[in-house]
This record gives C-alpha cells, sequence and structure tokens, in this order.
C-alpha cells in the first residue's frame, strides 16, 4: 500500500481514502459494493485524527475475521462502522509497538476507552454545541445525553450513531450559514482544488468538496467532531 497517513495534500489525502476503499471492498468480497457518505466521513476522521492507514487495513482485516468465524451471518457488512472498534484496538497496539511497549494480549478483546472516558468525551462535546447558543443544534445535544446516559453495548454502534449526528449538525450549521460565509468557503475550496482539477475524476473531486465544506461549516460555529476518533 503506497499512501501514507502522515501526508498532505489533496491527491495523498484522497489516496488514503481509495485504499481504505479498496480494502473493504476485497474483505467484503464485493468490488462494486459503493461506501456511504457516513464511511466516508468514518474515513476523514480516521485521516484527520492520524490514525495510520495501516491500522485501518489492518482493523478492517482483524474485523472480517472474527465475523467470518461467526456461525451464523444473516447480514451481509454493510457499513464501514463495523470495523471501528477494531481500527481502535490496531491503531492502539501500532501506538503500543511505537512507544516500545509490549501489547497485552487481552487487547483485541478489550474496549479501547473505558466507559468514564467515552461519557466525559461525549460531555465536552455537549458543552460545546451548547456554547454556540443555538436552538437549532439542542436536538443533538439531546441525543449526545441519552448516549451518555446510557451506551451502546458496542463501539460499532456508538461509532455509527455519533457519524450520523456529525452528518444532521453539519446539516444544521449549513442552514444557518450566511451567504458571505458560504461564499469564503466555496472560495478557499477553488483555490484548494485547482491544481488538481484536471488530474481528478468527477465522483472524486465532488467527495473532497463534500469533506472540505463540512469541515469549513464546523469551524465557522466551532462545532466538534463528534466520532470516537477524536476522543483523544
Amino acid at each position: 500500500m503506497s499512501a501514507d497517513s502522515s501526508n498532505s495534500g489533496p491527491l495523498n489525502y484522497f489516496n488514503y481514502f481509495t485504499e481504505v476503499e479498496e480494502h473493504f471492498q476485497a474483505a467484503r468480497g464485493t468490488s462494486l459494493f459503493l461506501l456511504s457518505p457516513l464511511d466516508w466521513a468514518l474515513i476523514e476522521t480516521w485521516k484527520n485524527s492520524g490514525v495510520p492507514l495501516e491500522a485501518v487495513l489492518r482493523g478492517i482485516d482483524a474485523a472480517f475475521e472474527k465475523w467470518k468465524a461467526k456461525r451464523s451471518r444473516v447480514q451481509m457488512v454493510n457499513s464501514l462502522a463495523f470495523c471501528a472498534q477494531a481500527i481502535l484496538v490496531e491503531t492502539q497496539r501500532l501506538a503500543d509497538a511505537a512507544a516500545g511497549a509490549v501489547p497485552s494480549k487481552e487487547v483485541a478483546d478489550t474496549a479501547p476507552f473505558p466507559e468514564d472516558e467515552i461519557r466525559a468525551y461525549l460531555e465536552r462535546n455537549i458543552t460545546s454545541i451548547n456554547a454556540t447558543q443555538v436552538a437549532d443544534f439542542e436536538h443533538v445535544t439531546a441525543t449526545l445525553t441519552g448516549l451518555a446516559a446510557n451506551l451502546p453495548p458496542d463501539l460499532e454502534t456508538l461509532e455509527q450513531q455519533l457519524s450520523a449526528l456529525e452528518q444532521k449538525l453539519i446539516a444544521l450549521a449549513r442552514i444557518r450559514q450566511s451567504d458571505e460565509q458560504a461564499l469564503h468557503s466555496r472560495r478557499e475550496l477553488d483555490n484548494y482544488l485547482r491544481p488538481y482539477r484536471g488530474k481528478m475524476s468527477t465522483p472524486q473531486l465532488a467527495m473532497l468538496e463534500t469533506q472540505f465544506l463540512d469541515r469549513a461549516v464546523l469551524e465557522v460555529f466551532r462545532l466538534p467532531r463528534l466520532s470516537l476518533f477524536h476522543l483523544r
């Protein structure tokens, strides 16, 4: 694999996405399977959080190995969120190895984050969103409050719910964005992509445009990212 999660720039940025997409498709055994917007948001979160590409690919493999070992596989794996916990574990393994620590044999069977740490993270995000004093965001904070009080039984479910909430938050923020703010973000985007427009396909450019504008609108309202990959 040629992509490096530490590299910057549109082409290297996109390579990270395509490496993950192709690896997920291969693990799933369906090359025509298309990732959803939530899946793209997850990949972007991993990329921007500095999660090594190697950890993501290992996590995908580990998650599918666990799934294939089940006696009953009624449903296909239809989202990268299924692999989220395994990727968190592999990220920690690589961090331990880089620090010279000996990874525990029990790492793969335990949650990377204790429940109290997850609750504290959710509460920090609730505080950050409430600080905007935007009434339209109250539904999101209410849902986060419910999640903090009653955490889902597994991290895959929680990560999927947080990704969906983040997309809802972005949609609400975009509605409140002024014409001037939207125009400024669009101009920044055009400057960012101008050197690469002739080198990328229309779908590739559309994906990058969406991710860029999503980040921009969150920054305008000083809203947090909600994924667990921003916990640390």
